[in-house]
């Protein structure tokens, strides 16, 4: 396993690091005993990253995580997010009564004494651009409730607006195949700002994996199904903002890249961990062959020149235009 400092902080994280949206609830039915196995077996290669969030599974996840990593609290970082429990409109939200809620909720699920990295988990902008929330975080950053905090962000836009916050030491980011727009502006001033940047939906919710076809379907509580076109957050957060049979006829025009790289989803992962400013990919998983598959992104050969270039065309031409929502 390779290493990556994350942006400013003490942090040395794993370049493949794991989500656990899919294992705490929302990706269709999961099993504990498997997604324990998963965090079990993605330790035994050396990682020691994981992202998760009070509202996966309603602090399933996290509590799941407590289990995994006993024992192991020092050597084994987790980021968790807070705000999406709330009215995320609402001010009250991110003051500091309830963010000090959220925080000691979670370490009590976590069964820790601090957070390594805390997250406003995808606010909308107003409530950066108020700034308010962050002199909370100052305080719980203090107090040694948190060890750094960083916010998950939906657009460029206000992912350059918390460049502007000397607190912020992380930013969470949609990025892959699908979705390359970050890389243009904010990856390069975040890394001259010295913030570190978390992937999230690396396969596009399981797009650029190659499997699905026009015909493929998801569980009603999956939210692949029930956020297929925004209807309960954001759309980019499902199929990278694309539409779902657009998505699947885009990745079978990019089933190229697997050739000599394994397979799809390795080889996309792997043209993420090359973008420069990257500091880790977060895919989800609920399966030890899912943790697995992963983790061979990190093995596999990158990309040329004229292939970067024939990627990034083909973004700008024929995927662009169809992303959904702010990017």
């Amino acid at each position: 396993m390779n290493y990556r400092q994350l942006g400013k902080t003490d942090l040395n994280i794993s370049e493949v690091s794991f989500g656990t949206w899919a294992i705490g609830g929302d990706w269709g039915n999961s099993n504990d005993e498997e997604a324990i196995k998963g965090l079990q077996r993605a330790m035994e290669e050396g990682v020691n990253f994981f992202d998760t969030a009070d509202v996966y599974g309603g602090g399933h996840a996290e509590k799941l995580l407590a289990q995994a990593t006993k024992g192991r609290e020092d050597e084994i970082h987790i980021a968790t997010k807070f705000c999406r429990a709330g009215d995320i409109h609402d001010p009250a939200t991110y003051s500091e009564e309830a963010v000090r809620r959220y925080c000691e909720d979670s370490l009590k699920r976590l069964e820790r004494e601090q957070i390594d990295l805390y997250q406003i988990h995808c606010p909308p902008t107003e409530i950066l651009k108020d700034g308010s929330v962050f002199g909370v975080l100052d305080k719980l950053k203090q107090e040694g409730k948190i060890r750094h905090y960083g916010v998950s962000v939906e657009t460029v836009e206000q992912g350059l607006l918390c460049l502007d916050v000397p607190g912020v030491s992380a930013l969470q980011v949609i990025f892959n195949l699908l979705r390359q727009t970050p890389a243009e502006e904010l990856f390069p001033k975040a890394a001259e700002k010295g913030v570190g940047i978390l992937v999230r939906l690396p396969l596009a919710s399981g797009l650029l994996t190659g499997k699905f076809t026009q015909a493929s379907t998801f569980a009603e509580n999956d939210h692949r199904n029930f956020n297929a076109n925004g209807e309960q957050f954001n759309v980019g957060e499902t199929f990278a903002g694309l539409p779902f049979n657009k998505g699947v006829e885009l990745a079978e025009k990019l089933k190229w890249i697997a050739e000599g790289r394994g397979d799809m989803a390795r080889a996309s992962m792997r043209w993420i961990l090359d973008q420069p400013g990257v500091t880790t990919i977060i895919p989800g998983f609920k399966s030890v062959r899912q943790v697995e598959d992963n983790l061979g992104s990190a093995q596999v050969p990158g990309y040329d020149a004229e292939e970067s270039r024939k990627l990034a065309e083909f973004y700008q031409n024929e995927v662009k235009p169809h992303i959904r929502g702010e990017i």
